[in-house]
């Protein structure tokens, strides 16, 4: 019987086994990957289709790529299964973010021990009452590399918690402006009572694809901003760059890969 799907060549990424390590950074835009890629050796373009940018290089002497996931959880879970069907097997996202909890503050970065599943992906992987929780291991090694990044000042500090996972960007900008904002709010003041750091949009989807495929998966995520502290008038700072991010996801995944004795 014909199919469009190879065996040899994935559909949506255009690789072939053997095209990218084991180990794999995840931005979202296509255009951070080569921002990513410098930090790596011999790094060269694999492939280039759609929302997905790949590349690969090493690391310390291990295969290493970087694959953008595109926006939202629908295409970051076909990056990340066609991954692993190519012989991946650990995930770091490097991403932006919108703060919740108040100790958040514009440029400091937020570890995600686990994501809240509020948009639709996950739910067509994993059952409903079960967690998207990042792998341990993988969390340790973010929070080593993004300690030895860091500072105790505003915009500067590192954070390990619960992130949320949505679909809907503009429904945390305006969620008054959407046909369900009495259901936004109190999830979102729920979400803030319970201390989640961060909201973004991919988290969720790579987390709950990784421990169907028994994959290793984490992310660290820059905080942009932090609507609740202008909401609450307290002081905060807009960033726009995701440089200690990334440089935060390649001292993790040098750590994992020491650790995993390769």
């Amino acid at each position: 019987m014909a199919s469009i799907i190879s065996e040899d060549l994935r559909f949506h990424l255009k690789i072939k086994n053997g095209d990218v390590g084991r180990y794999v950074i995840l931005p979202g835009d296509p255009g951070r990957v080569p921002l990513i890629a410098k930090y790596l050796d011999n790094a060269v373009q694999i492939a280039s289709n759609r929302e997905y940018n790949v590349y690969t290089g090493y690391l310390d002497g291990v295969k290493v790529s970087v694959c953008s996931t595109g926006i939202g959880g629908p295409s970051a879970a076909i990056a990340v299964e066609e991954l692993i069907m190519s012989g991946a097997d650990t995930f770091i996202r490097v991403g932006t973010s919108g703060g919740i909890d108040l100790k958040v503050v514009g440029g400091d970065l937020l570890i995600a021990s686990a994501a809240v599943r509020s948009e639709g992906t996950s739910h067509e992987y994993i059952p409903d009452d079960y967690p998207a929780v990042a792998d341990f291991d993988v969390v340790k090694a973010l929070k080593e590399s993004g300690d030895e990044l860091s500072t105790d000042e505003d915009g500067n500090r590192c954070h390990v918690g619960v992130v949320h996972s949505k679909d809907n960007f503009y429904g945390e900008i305006d969620p008054n402006k959407t046909g369900v904002a009495a259901k936004l709010n109190a999830a979102w003041e729920g979400y803030a009572k319970c201390g989640c750091l961060t909201s973004e949009m991919e988290a969720a989807a790579i987390f709950s694809v990784a421990l169907l495929r028994r994959a290793r998966a984490g992310a660290v995520l820059t905080a942009l901003w932090n609507v609740e502290r202008t909401n609450a008038g307290l002081p905060d700072k807009n960033c726009e760059s995701s440089e200690r991010a990334i440089k935060c996801a390649i001292g993790a995944v040098r750590k994992l890969i020491r650790t995993d004795g390769n």
